[in-house]
């Protein structure tokens, strides 16, 4: 019916999210450079001297969520 370059032409091409158009914001996903900004941008608010104190204590409360996460599983299961 139509040639390949028409049926471009004519049909609106898609974006793996749904929606018309346009490219997705996290098309790409997260490239090496961006965690290499995030991480200057951490140690710059939380500064050098606080960051080990803050991911102690970040891991000690994904232990204490894990250990509670699996504690509410083993209760649930009979």
């Amino acid at each position: 019916m139509y040639s390949c370059a028409m049926r471009q032409v004519l049909l609106p091409r898609r974006d793996p999210y749904g929606k018309k158009g346009g490219t997705g914001m996290l098309r790409n996903g997260l490239q090496p450079w961006h965690l290499l900004i995030l991480a200057v941008v951490v140690i710059a608010v939380f500064g050098s001297k606080k960051l080990p104190d803050t991911a102690r204590a970040l891991g000690k409360s994904m232990r204490i969520l894990k250990s509670e996460a699996r504690a509410m599983k083993d209760e649930s299961t009979p």
